[in-house]
This record gives C-alpha cells, sequence and structure tokens, in this order.
C-alpha cells in the first residue's frame, strides 16, 4: 500500500499555524512567569511558614499534582461558569496552567532551599547580613541556581502539555492543527508539521532559558563552575 504525501496542501494554511503557535507562545510565557512567583512564594512558606500554612500550601501541592491538568481546566471553564462565574476559554486556561506549574514549581523550589546546608545560613549571619538578605543571597538564589535545570524543563513541558487544552476550545497550535485536519483530510501531514513545529518550539524556548541562565547566575561563569 503507498501513499502520496502532499504537503502543499498543508502548509498552505501556514498564517493558521503561526497564529496557533503565537497562542501557545502566549499561554506559556503568561503561565511560566505568574506559575514560577507563585511557585517560589508557596516554597518559600512551605519551607519556613507556620504549621498551619505548611499544611495548607502542602494540601494544594498534592490536590493539583495528584489530579490531571485537563479536568482542572474543565473546572475553571465549565464548572465555574454553572455557578456563575463565566471567563474566557483563554482566561481560564491561563489560569489553570498557572495553578498547575505553581504546584510543581513549588516543589522544585523547595527542594533547593532545603539543599542549602544550614552552616550556610549560620556564615550570612555571621557576616551581620539582615535576615532578609540571609534569605535572598545565602538561601534562594542558590537554591534557585541548584534547580534552574529542572524549572526550565518543566516550563517546556508546560509549553508541551497546552496542546491538551485544545480539548476545552483554546486555539493553540495543537487546536489550530485540528482545524486545518478538517480542511485538508491530510492527516499525517499535519502530524507531521505539528511535531518539527514542537521540536523547534522546544528548542528555541530551551535556548532563551541557556541565555538567561548567563544573564542571571553570571556567578558561576566567573567560577567557572557548569550550570
Amino acid at each position: 500500500m503507498s501513499y502520496h504525501f502532499d504537503f502543499t496542501a498543508v502548509l498552505q494554511y501556514w498564517p493558521m499555524f503561526v497564529q496557533g503557535i503565537e497562542t501557545t507562545l502566549l499561554m506559556s510565557l503568561w503561565s511560566t512567569l505568574a506559575g514560577f512567583v507563585m511557585g517560589v512564594l508557596c516554597a518559600m512558606a512551605r519551607s519556613s511558614g507556620g504549621p498551619i500554612l505548611k499544611r495548607c500550601v502542602g494540601a494544594y501541592v498534592e490536590i493539583i499534582r495528584n489530579t490531571p491538568l485537563i479536568i482542572q481546566a474543565y473546572f475553571f471553564i465549565f464548572g465555574l461558569s454553572s455557578i456563575g462565574l463565566t471567563l474566557s476559554i483563554m482566561t481560564a486556561a491561563i489560569l489553570a496552567l498557572v495553578i498547575n506549574i505553581t504546584a510543581y514549581t513549588c516543589e522544585i523550589v523547595r527542594a533547593g532551599i532545603e539543599s542549602v546546608p544550614r552552616s550556610q545560613r549560620e556564615a550570612g549571619e555571621c557576616l551581620g547580613l539582615s535576615p532578609l538578605q540571609v534569605y535572598w543571597h545565602v538561601i534562594l538564589s542558590p537554591a534557585l541556581e541548584r534547580v534552574y535545570p529542572a524549572l526550565t524543563s518543566q516550563f517546556i513541558l508546560l509549553m508541551l502539555v497546552t496542546s491538551l487544552l485544545s480539548a476545552v476550545g483554546t486555539e493553540d497550535l495543537f487546536g489550530i492543527a485540528g482545524n486545518i485536519q478538517a480542511l485538508t483530510f491530510r492527516n499525517f501531514e499535519v502530524f507531521i508539521v505539528l511535531w518539527v513545529l514542537y521540536l523547534l518550539m522546544s528548542w528555541l524556548v530551551r535556548m532563551l532559558f541557556a541565555l538567561a541562565s548567563k544573564l542571571l547566575f553570571a556567578r558561576k561563569r566567573k567560577l567557572g563552575t557548569p550550570l
């Protein structure tokens, strides 16, 4: 059985692919920024907060990490609308991504914070640093350096799992690809193009994170130690 490839029929819809790429990157960008900030705050609360705060954050992390993203998205899009709180699909999708990535970021950053030796904290106090300076320069900054590779991998994975949200109506790259399939009936070609585009986006985002690491962690470059 032979199959005749026809990429021309698919590539003529390249503006739709570009639109899908823009939506995917936009969703990933806002989710990454908000999820990182909230994840760091949750990690600080879980490692240094009071007992009640630790339990609350811990319960949130366990609930989110042990339920599928698609169910969380359905909750924000369809569940909230049933009680009269209606959000746009894009807003609800980004909110679901933020809630999801925050839980994973929290655990990654918490592991980094707890890996900082207590002696290192005491050394900062002996130097006369304030509690805030100790936490920022001695605990949090080194912790973020240590877990940066894990964070970047998690954020790239976040970009890839945005494809799941096409099930709730987002017009991301995967959702747009479904529309192109319906127009061309060239399923195999569409998935090949989709595969290549996701690879290129992952490579681009990884390069941007690598560049950011050279700017954010210049101290390691001066010391000659690898990230």
